[in-house]
């Protein structure tokens, strides 16, 4: 009986020495990548178990495994923004407290739209580098694993050769995505003049084998080791080492290599965003929870999930795949490896914008009318063009912009000033038809758009032209739209006014065949206003640059503008 007593007493003692003192709960939120979100619950947990506190209150985090594409919607929703490929929220998807993307990516395209999304810490916790997946069989013929190859490597084999069926995950939504489209973008603007036939050719070839989710890509590698099988099955995506390592464990027939090309890829690089907002308590509970990420037991969880440490080795528990190096990959979504800092440092975001509106109006069929102003001001040099015209500048644009599109597009193409042609302000130089029957008809028409001397900017009658022609040929499956290329505001006091334009389309406009206007304006005497106004009212997007030598970049973007759905 007293050592029953003795030892409950024992008990009873241990208990108030180790049971946290704190009361009451902060909760704390944390949205975290799915692959990342076990080890980090574990961590919570213990942290828990240990009396985790902010003076002495009790902190009770919650880790919830969201995909970073919905998180991000949810993000650019709160902050008025759409980011190219997003769409719209789910209904399950919530704003945390702390946001733990995979990829850094995903806070500097939030972050180059919205000014005031501009979350703290930013700093790496964890990292999956990107690497280039293949069937073991089909790797050896690459010379793995004793071979390193480069990203030119591989745009070779891709663009030249018939062995390889590549894929890619939809890179407007994912991260692993959109660094091996960077990386492979990098590779093909090397090759000279020829840069922009080998980016196209690249990018039809991915988009032929691209996936909207992650797991259906991966179910389209070999499930069968018969040689027929690996010939017709994926052959190479760019994935990270997780992915590989996760695929792997299933014991398929084929393992996957995971190849590590040179230059490395921009890495998953697991930033721990706390977001704008938290009230006090929560940014120290969020700080508080942080330094328990910088420890061995937290890159332990780690190792057992497949990924590695924010410097790039490894903890215990880690199963690497074949020739893996450590460390490996870069240490934060930056071009240069090994490089300090916050994990949101150094990739320009305009790098990333023009590689996904590349993307975009590469691999979406649309239906799209060119409309290009030829007014009278459009024979202004443009000094930072070797005194160009402005039209020369936008013809120039247009070809190249022609050049992306594959034959699945349909386009046409107009002129407008004023009283062009007879009384009306527009000229049709090619109908809208198929690409695959008119490329050289519309690439010669570009030599017609010669700006008329001393003719005005017929633009509201002209906008509305073009809206009802594209709406009488509504295709449905395709993006249409009308794209108006113009460095002026409307001139034509016979034509329509503004509040008349707006009332007409306001009248015809129909939600269940939606058409896109886009403006591109051209130097410094484009009403923006007057533009949007007219956007606010059909959908579509206005994008003004006073430098018509950037005219290029903006038509991608202006192209990459699309409906949350094709109908």
């Amino acid at each position: 009986m007293a050592l029953v007593v003795v030892a409950a007493g024992g008990w009873f003692g241990y208990q108030r020495l180790t049971t946290p003192s704190c009361s009451g709960e902060l909760p704390l939120v944390v949205s975290a990548a799915p692959e990342i979100a076990p080890a980090m619950q574990s961590v919570a947990d213990q942290w828990r178990i240990d009396g985790g506190a902010v003076g002495d209150t009790c902190v009770a985090v919650r880790i919830v495994a969201s995909d970073p594409v919905d998180v991000a919607a949810v993000l650019a929703g709160q902050h008025g923004v759409a980011l190219a490929g997003v769409g719209q929220a789910s209904g399950t998807a919530v704003a945390p407290d702390v946001w733990v993307p995979d990829s850094s990516t995903w806070l500097l395209r939030l972050s180059s739209l919205a000014p005031g999304f501009s979350p703290d810490n930013n700093e790496s916790v964890a990292r999956s580098p990107v690497v280039v997946a293949m069937p073991e069989p089909v790797a050896t013929t690459l010379g793995w694993p004793s071979q390193q190859l480069t990203w030119t490597d591989l745009l070779q084999q891709i663009t030249t050769g018939i062995n390889l069926r590549t894929g890619i995950v939809e890179p407007t939504r994912d991260a692993a995505g959109l660094s091996g489209l960077l990386a492979l973008g990098a590779a093909a603007s090397e090759a000279g003049e020829n840069a922009q036939q080998a980016t196209t050719a690249a990018l039809r070839t991915l988009a032929t084998g691209r996936s909207a989710l992650r797991e259906d890509l991966l179910a389209r590698f070999p499930r069968s080791a018969d040689p027929a099988s690996v010939a017709s099955s994926l052959s190479a995506a760019a994935l990270s080492e997780e992915d590989v390592i996760e695929y792997n464990a299933t014991e398929p027939p084929i393992a996957l290599a995971a190849l590590y090309l040179e230059p490395a890829p921009m890495s998953l690089d697991y930033p721990y965003a706390v977001l704008p907002g938290a009230d006090p308590a929560k940014a120290a509970a969020a700080d508080g929870f942080f330094e328990l990420l910088d420890e061995a037991a937290f890159r332990n969880q780690l190792g057992d999930r497949g990924l590695r440490a924010p410097d790039g080795t490894w903890g215990a528990g880690f199963s690497a795949p074949q020739g893996a190096p450590s460390p490996a990959g870069t240490a934060q979504a930056t071009n240069e490896p090994e490089s300090g800092g916050s994990a949101a440092g150094g990739l320009d975001p305009v790098v990333i914008d023009r590689a996904l509106a590349t993307w975009t109006s590469v691999t979406l069929p649309a239906r799209m009318l060119a409309v290009i102003d030829v007014s009278g001001s459009m024979l202004e040099p443009v000094p930072s063009a070797d005194n160009a015209t402005r039209a020369e500048v936008t013809r120039e644009a247009a070809r190249r912009g022609l050049g992306l599109f594959d034959d699945s597009w349909a386009l046409g193409l107009w002129t407008f000033s004023t009283e062009l042609d007879g009384e009306q302000d527009w000229r049709e130089l090619v109908p809208i038809s198929p690409l695959s029957s008119q490329r050289a008809t519309l690439e010669a028409s570009l030599a017609e758009v010669v700006p008329k001397q001393g003719g005005g900017t017929g633009l509201f009658d002209t906008s509305l032209a073009a809206y009802l022609t594209v709406q009488d040929g509504w295709a449905a499956g395709r993006v249409n739209s009308v794209v108006v290329f113009t460095d002026g505001r409307n001139e034509d006091d016979n034509g329509l006014t503004q509040e008349q334009l707006l009332a007409e389309l306001a009248e015809v406009a129909d939600p269940q065949r939606p058409i896109q206007m886009i403006y591109v304006g051209i130097g410094d005497e484009v009403s923006q206003q007057e533009l949007e106004s007219i956007t606010e009212v059909t959908g579509g997007g206005v994008f003004v640059t006073e430098d018509p030598a950037n005219i290029g970049d903006i038509l991608l973007k202006a192209i990459a503008l699309r409906p949350t759905t094709v109908r």
